[in-house]
């Protein structure tokens, strides 16, 4: 089969060479990123429920979860939530199938507070958190569409689009969100879950500036709150250090002031005056990244088989990352795939490899083998379906 698969040598200086990057991300607990895991969670649950009552992935798209900023009163060693933050799990299910009924909503909840269960931990479910269900009903006639013997089409005109490798800096706010959560927070409970980094590297130095909701039951006082921070920054640039020989500088809650200092109930500024939103976070490499191409599309709650939005970003980004691994002499690559509503999925209208060569690299060699791992993946497209409703692709 001919795919029109396009690889050219890009004339750009890589990022790690140029003088400024910017790399950010948003921690599970930041508002936007719990309606992005609420959104995924419950797309994988459906996904689930349809493969057990059907026998194949119905239509669906849970992409519109919405966060609705509850209010508290934080206070050292305690607090309390006044107003309960509001979630609203919006979007299309198919609730009905040739006479087979499908409780998607019970579905939803159920894996909507499991999720919010184990990942924001110091949230009440019981007090802190009003979860609703609004779920519109699903074409059920689309069985053509979402029917796993023949390929589907794609349900837009739209485009994904991935680079790789990370540079250290993107390494770098990536693992330190994760790191603290999944390390450092084992010991110090107070940290929340709500952490966003903002990485900048100004030629060989990086500012490392952290906002991080802390938990007031864990906190005693001004000085036991400070003493946190100093340990964040101490960790999270010793862990920098082991990715990097530049110099770190790091930084935790800057606005804090002796009298307004970032103290939460429940970790999350959800609690207070930040709503979320689906989408308006990270893309599904978990960051933002302005010094690189990237997608506006939300990846989060969309339909893994058809819709372009999820499996071309998803996509494009392991198509990258196997270039990188597959092929020599490949300083930075940038993989853009656009689709054309109604055709294949497995025939975009273009897939582009955008490719900065090593100095004196063969690129002849270079854009044949790239070609090749595109074509792969573009042949076996469904493995991308089949990794998200397992869970072993991030959205976020």
């Amino acid at each position: 089969m001919i795919r029109n698969i396009k690889v050219e040598h890009l004339m750009e200086t890589p990022v790690e060479k140029q003088q400024i990057e910017l790399v950010e991300r948003k921690g599970v607990g930041h508002p936007d990123s719990i309606a992005d895991g609420l959104a995924e969670a419950v797309s994988r649950a459906l996904c689930a429920e349809y493969i057990k009552k059907c026998g194949v992935v119905l239509h669906h798209n849970t992409d519109e979860t919405q966060i609705v900023a509850g209010r508290s009163n934080p206070q050292f060693g305690g607090g309390e939530v006044m107003q309960p933050i509001y979630t609203l799990l919006v979007g299309r299910a198919t609730k009905e199938f040739e006479g087979v009924e499908i409780p998607a909503e019970a579905v939803a909840l159920k894996a909507a507070r499991e999720y919010l269960r184990t990942t924001i931990v110091d949230l009440d479910l019981e007090s802190d958190m009003i979860v609703d269900c609004k779920l519109g009903t699903g074409s059920s006639d689309l069985r053509d569409v979402f029917n796993r013997d023949q390929l589907p089409v794609a349900n837009d005109t739209s485009f994904g689009v991935g680079h790789a490798p990370f540079s250290e800096l993107e390494q770098i706010v990536l693992e330190s969100e994760r790191m603290l959560i999944t390390d450092l927070k084992k010991s110090i409970p107070g940290i929340g879950t709500d952490i966003k980094v903002m990485g900048l590297r100004d030629g060989e130095d990086i500012s490392l500036t952290i906002c991080c909701g802390m938990v007031g039951r864990y906190v005693d006082d001004l000085d036991h709150y400070m003493n946190i921070k100093e340990e964040m920054a101490d960790y999270v640039t010793d862990l920098a250090l082991k990715r990097t020989d530049r110099s770190v500088v790091t930084r935790i809650n800057a606005a804090d002031k002796c009298d307004s200092v970032f103290l939460t109930v429940t970790g999350t500024s959800a609690e207070m005056g930040d709503d979320g939103s689906v989408g308006r976070g990270n893309r599904c490499n978990g960051l933002i990244t302005p010094s690189r191409p990237m997608s506006m599309e939300a990846t989060s709650g969309k339909n893994p088989i058809n819709h372009i939005g999820k499996i071309y970003n998803l996509l494009s980004t392991q198509m990258a990352r196997d270039v990188v691994k597959q092929v020599d002499e490949v300083q930075d690559v940038y993989i853009r795939l656009l689709s054309q509503i109604g055709q294949p999925i497995d025939q975009p209208l273009v897939a582009s490899a955008q490719i900065i060569p090593a100095d004196g690299a063969n690129f002849a060699s270079v854009r044949a083998e790239t070609e090749s791992v595109i074509d792969d993946w573009l042949g076996n497209i469904t493995k991308i379906t089949d990794m998200v409703i397992k869970g072993e692709l991030n959205t976020f």
